[in-house]
């Protein structure tokens, strides 16, 4: 495990393998890995079977956290690798208050997509 594994390990409380999403969704697993080859979702390696696994705050019921994407994509446009990402989306922000993908996971996804666009500046 790398330095930044333990870190994302720690900050990110519970993963869903793909199968697991798949069938929460009521979808085929190549969807779901569709979903993350898209960037739609960010998907890591984690355990001792380095499987690859999704944070379970991404998903919510049936489908994906509302505002996910469009966060994930602002991220990304402003040159955030998966791990930093993850990294930003789970650490808790006083100003916030919680972490963003709590807020997501709230519906306040126009304050974390706010605060995503203001890290390009």
């Amino acid at each position: 495990m790398t330095e930044i594994d333990v870190k994302i390990d720690a900050l990110v409380p519970a993963g869903l393998t793909l199968p697991d999403i798949a069938e929460m969704l009521d979808v085929e697993v190549t969807r779901v890995r569709q979903l993350v080859k898209e960037g739609q979702l960010i998907a890591v390696r984690r355990g001792e079977n380095r499987v690859l696994q999704v944070p379970a705050a991404f998903i919510s019921g049936e489908k994906v956290v509302k505002g996910l994407s469009g966060t994930l994509t602002l991220l990304r446009d402003d040159g955030f690798t998966d791990e930093e990402m993850l990294e930003w989306l789970f650490t808790p922000d006083p100003t916030l208050p919680g972490t963003p993908a709590q807020a997501l996971s709230e519906n306040r996804g126009t304050e974390v997509k706010r605060r995503a666009q203001a890290l390009a500046v």
